[in-house]
Order: C-alpha cells, then sequence, then structure tokens
C-alpha cells in the first residue's frame, strides 16, 4: 500500500499485465518462500549458524543457475570471488555452530531448503523477466502476491494473537521501511542493472554482519572465525562485483 501510494503520488510508470505476472511470480520465491521459510525455521528452532546457510547457498545456486539459465558469464576471478565469500560462510556458520547447544529439527531444516531455492528462483525470475518493472508498481505487486499467499498460510496455522509491545512495533516498523521498502528496492535495482550472480553474491555479508551485529546489541560472543569468517566474505564479494570487462 505504501509503495503504490508513493508511485502514485510521483506519477511513476503504470505496469503491464506481462509485467504483472513475472512480479508475481519473483515475489513469491523472494517473498513467501524466502522469508515465509525463514520465519518459518526461526519457529521451528533454527540456531543463528544455520541460518546463515540460507544466505551462504543463496548466492552460490544463483550464481550456478544464472550461468546456464541466463548465460550469464563469470570470469575466472569472480568465480574466486564466489568461492571465497562460501568459505566465509562456512566459516561464520562453523563459529555460530560451536556456541549453539540445540538441536536442529527437520521442520526447520526443509524451511531451510525452500529458503534457499525460493530466493535464487525469485533472484532469477526478476533478472530474467523484471529488468523493465516499474520498481514502486512492481515491488508493490510482488507484495500484495506475498500478502494474499501467506495470509492463507496464516489463516490455516495462527491463532489470531497480536500481543502489542514497543519492541514490537518497532521490529514491525523495521520490517516495513528498512527491509521491504528500502533494502528491497535497492537489490530489485540492483538486479535491473548487474547479474544475479553479481548481486546474490552480496549476501555472503549476511552472516558475518549478523554475527557481528549480534555482539553488539545482545553481547553474543564474537569468535576470532567469525572474524576471519567476514575478512574471507568481504574479500569474495569484492572479487565478484569488481569491473572487469562485461558481463554477457
Amino acid at each position: 500500500m505504501v509503495l503504490w501510494i508513493v508511485a502514485t503520488a510521483i506519477r511513476a510508470p503504470a505496469i503491464t499485465k506481462p509485467q504483472i505476472t513475472w512480479a508475481a511470480i519473483a515475489g513469491f520465491g523472494m517473498h513467501v518462500l524466502y522469508l515465509g521459510g525463514v520465519f518459518v525455521a526461526i519457529a521451528h528452532g533454527l540456531p543463528t549458524g544455520l541460518s546463515a546457510l540460507i544466505a551462504g547457498l543463496h548466492p552460490v545456486i544463483t550464481s550456478i543457475a544464472a550461468r546456464w539459465i541466463l548465460r550469464e558469464r563469470l570470469h575466472p576471478g569472480q568465480w574466486v570471488g564466489v568461492g571465497l565469500g562460501m568459505i566465509g560462510v562456512v566459516a561464520v556458520v562453523i563459529d555460530r555452530l560451536n556456541a549453539h547447544t540445540g538441536t536442529v529439527t527437520t521442520g526447520a531444516l526443509v524451511a531451510m531448503a525452500v529458503s534457499v531455492v525460493g530466493m535464487a528462483g525469485g533472484t532469477l525470475v526478476q533478472r530474467a523477466r523484471g529488468a523493465s518493472m516499474p520498481l514502486l508498481r512492481g515491488t508493490a505487486v510482488q507484495y500484495t502476491t506475498s500478502a494474499a499467499v501467506l495470509f492463507v498460510a496464516a489463516v490455516l496455522n495462527e491463532h489470531w494473537k497480536f500481543h502489542s509491545t514497543p519492541r514490537l512495533w518497532f521490529s514491525l516498523a523495521w520490517a516495513l521501511i528498512v527491509l521491504s521498502i528500502a533494502a528491497v528496492l535497492i537489490m530489485l535495482m540492483l538486479l535491473q542493472r548487474q547479474a544475479a550472480a553479481r548481486v546474490s553474491s552480496l549476501f555472503f555479508l549476511t552472516p558475518a554482519l549478523s554475527t557481528i551485529e549480534g555482539g553488539i546489541l545482545f553481547g553474543e560472543k564474537l569468535g576470532v572465525l567469525a572474524v576471519v569468517g567476514l575478512v574471507v566474505a568481504l574479500a569474495g564479494v569484492f572479487l565478484t562485483t569488481r569491473q572487469r570487462g562485461r558481463l554477457s
């Protein structure tokens, strides 16, 4: 609703019916499957370390799939960057797993797998079919589709309990303004201009940066391995996203 109101106010370009269809498909992957899967996994007790795998596997799968489906080519240095990014994620995962003593349920693992596939698929669809999509209206369509699907899931599974607290409203405001609007629009803008593999490689930074934020905000222990993982992931992102020639 916010995006559509803003689009109307600034007279943003209209969206065509084919664009609506592809926006809905991309939104289903990136928002319903990916974000929905993350929350389901958290509800099943997913630890921080394993949640890093969601962000860590997505760029690898996207890079490989984009090579075959979208015919996007990475030069050898960029493939080295993908490998370094994955190594950095593994280092952070090991650090987080060492700090976690609980067990992981089958439901959490399944939700993780769905999330990874959904995000990779949604990214590829957005890159392949959403290059000319009006960002504001297209993203609004993505969220409308996602809201409809998740509403059905909520009706079937939730208990209609809503506990209003300042922390809850702050979390919702952050999710709305920073994540759903700012971050997603930036990602879609990048996908319009850059190869899917290069954009998705930025997700290599998620595990390490989340670990650092957890240390600052929640007093979680930041291990040496996590710091090393962040440095390696940064090097991987640099190699994957740097300009060298022209990507097809």
